[in-house]
């Protein structure tokens, strides 16, 4: 009954290098995002301040930067 020596350490560690690359992988597909898809979401964002900020109505006499009122 002679069986292949094993390195416990080595396993356990070999183990949980895989777990880690399992679980990475998982993230870049549940997280990652394509720079194309940054850049569009980017966009999306500073159009929609841009039409935000186009409604705002300037009162005459009155400084935006005061902070009062």
């Amino acid at each position: 009954m002679s069986g292949d020596v094993v390195n416990l350490r080595q396993v356990r560690k070999q183990k949980a290098r895989s777990e880690k690359e399992r679980q990475a992988e998982q993230n870049r597909i549940s997280f990652g995002r394509t720079k194309a898809e940054k850049a569009l979401t980017r966009a999306l964002n500073d159009k929609a301040q841009k039409t935000f900020e186009q409604g705002h109505l300037e009162r005459p006499g009155r400084d935006p930067e005061d902070g009062e009122g």
